[in-house]
């Protein structure tokens, strides 16, 4: 029989389980549940009917691009706020990741929609097309395949570029950060427990 766990030192063999620590199908679960979140995106860009968006709805293909981008950025600037405040609760190398896939497809469909103005891209015609570009500007590589012709498409991709500087560099600084603590805490309280 082994006794209960130390404070501040690691669980005893046999001993109870720290608050909130998950086992089994409990500790995979959040990552299913992440996993299809990440494949709902995609599948939904995929799926979607942005043929009916673009230069036959323009008004409409702008609300929804505004909208969603700046859902993303709310919620972004939401994570890093957490890590700031060093929130124990959350979860932020999870939902960056999935609110940078969600702002990559966001960018996507746009790209996508705004292809079917004649004009506007040249080398732009799927949907892979527009995921590809996004992905490109996203990392800044520019391979010269796709290019904006049209002022509109412009527009987004300069928007994309400053979208991705503001707010995906903060929330990846923000995530650099805490990675950081968290492997100061641990290294600190590793040194403690041998003494």
């Amino acid at each position: 029989m082994t006794g209960p766990r130390a404070p501040g030192g690691p669980r005893a063999p046999g001993g109870p389980r720290a608050p909130g620590a998950r086992t089994g199908w409990g500790a995979v679960r959040p990552w299913l549940v992440r996993t299809g979140i990440a494949a709902a995106t995609v599948a939904a860009y995929f799926l979607l009917p942005l043929d009916h968006l673009g230069p036959q709805r323009p008004v409409l293909s702008w609300v929804l691009f505004t909208v969603l981008l700046t859902a993303v950025a709310v919620l972004l600037l939401r994570q890093v706020r957490h890590v700031l405040v060093d929130r124990p609760d959350s979860h932020p190398g999870v939902v960056i990741s999935l609110l940078i896939v969600l702002s990559v497809h966001v960018f996507s469909a746009a790209y996508y929609s705004l292809a079917k103005q004649p004009g506007e891209f040249s080398g732009l015609r799927t949907r892979i097309d527009a995921l590809y570009f996004t992905v490109v500007t996203l990392a800044t590589v520019g391979y010269g395949d796709i290019t904006p012709r049209g002022q509109a498409a412009r527009v987004v991709t300069v928007l994309q570029i400053t979208y991705s500087f503001v707010f995906l560099t903060a929330a990846a600084t923000a995530l650099t950060t805490r990675m950081r603590d968290m492997v100061v805490r641990r290294t600190d309280r590793g040194g403690r427990g041998g003494r």
